[in-house]
């Protein structure tokens, strides 16, 4: 194929928990769970979890006290939104600097348009690249569409690369169920299964009209499309647009005395505004955010009067967010961020 008809896909592996782990390397080799305040005694369900707690059966979408049951020894982690996306606008932005086309599909994933004869090579540099600037680790999908490429991450991972294109689509897909597909759900499979079709291979080969008439003129078409492994070969490139500016500190020894908490907090402010400044765009709204020990999360925020890039406004502000804390337990992390305006 000619050099311009790469897709690769980028999928950060366990991203959420090794950002988390990145902050707290206590945790590392520890099972993990990610989610909702990072008490399992509430309600909420599991953003994402380590690869140690997943062997435990724990895995996304589960609410978190069943984590819990599953897996007993799991540190719980509050979501933290705001981090998430600071490190995956690093992330993106060391891909950017690749002389490929960006398109970013979430927080941990993207594809890259690319034009190379060697497409595991530039894989190879993009994984290093990204676990030597973030300390992440990625797994890179080679395709000639974004169906291929985004599949072949699922046999890269954790941290590889793999090629799936029409060469080897039959011998690696074949023989798999149609939910391996990538937009073909459970329900679906069922629904193909009941007309004997149980594999990728046997939907390659279904009658487009009976699919047609089971799922819709569109619909059934096109999960035939998807079993041939065919898809979307356009790579649009995403601009780069930062929603927020933050900052925020990890402190060595837990800190009690509210005093010394703002002293930190007035220099994070500093800090903010100048990002806020550097960047030309006045904020919005001012978040704190206080973690408390062990690792439960807490953020407030404040809508400003009028977007500004004013150290004074942006700095009461945070005063009086944090102001709303009650400060009764120690502190491990303290953090302020400005979100921008819409434009």
């Amino acid at each position: 194929m000619s050099t311009a008809d790469w897709v690769l896909h980028v999928d950060l592996d366990q991203f959420i928990a090794a950002v988390e782990i990145a902050r707290h390397p206590e945790l590392r080799g520890r099972p993990v769970v990610v989610g909702g305040t990072g008490d399992p005694t509430q309600r909420g369900v599991v953003a994402t979890a380590s690869y140690e707690a997943r062997e435990c059966g724990v895995h996304s979408g589960m609410p978190l006290r069943t984590a819990a049951r599953r897996c007993p020894d799991a540190v719980f982690v509050a979501s933290d939104a705001s981090a998430y996306e600071e490190v995956s606008e690093r992330v993106m932005a060391v891909l950017r600097e690749f002389p490929v086309v960006v398109e970013v599909a979430g927080w941990d994933e993207a594809f890259l348009g690319v034009g190379t004869d060697d497409p595991e090579a530039l894989a190879r540099e993009v994984r290093r690249a990204v676990a030597d600037r973030t300390g992440l680790s990625c797994a890179v999908g080679i395709g000639d569409n974004k169906h291929t490429a985004k599949l072949a991450t699922g046999f890269a991972k954790p941290g590889g690369v793999y090629r799936l294109t029409r060469h080897n689509w039959v011998d690696v897909m074949g023989e798999r169920p149609p939910d391996a597909l990538w937009g073909v759900g459970a329900r679906t499979r069922d629904r193909l299964a009941e007309h004997g079709i149980t594999t990728v291979g046997e939907l390659a080969a279904a009658d487009p009209g009976e699919l047609a008439a089971e799922f819709g003129p569109t619909l059934g078409p096109y999960f035939r499309v998807l079993a041939h492994g065919m898809g979307d070969r356009e790579v649009t490139a995403t601009p780069y647009v930062p929603k927020s500016r933050s900052r925020e500190t990890t402190f060595q020894h837990n800190v009690h005395d509210p005093g010394e908490l703002r002293a930190h907090l007035a220099r994070l402010v500093e800090r903010v505004a100048d990002d806020v400044a550097a960047e030309g765009r006045p904020a919005a709204r001012v978040a704190v955010k206080v973690r408390f020990a062990p690792f439960v999360t807490r953020t407030r925020s404040v809508t400003l009067p009028s977007p500004t890039m004013d150290v004074e406004v942006l700095s009461r502000a945070a005063e009086e967010v944090f102001g709303r804390f009650t400060v009764d337990r120690p502190v491990r992390l303290l953090g302020v961020r400005a979100e921008f305006g819409r434009e």
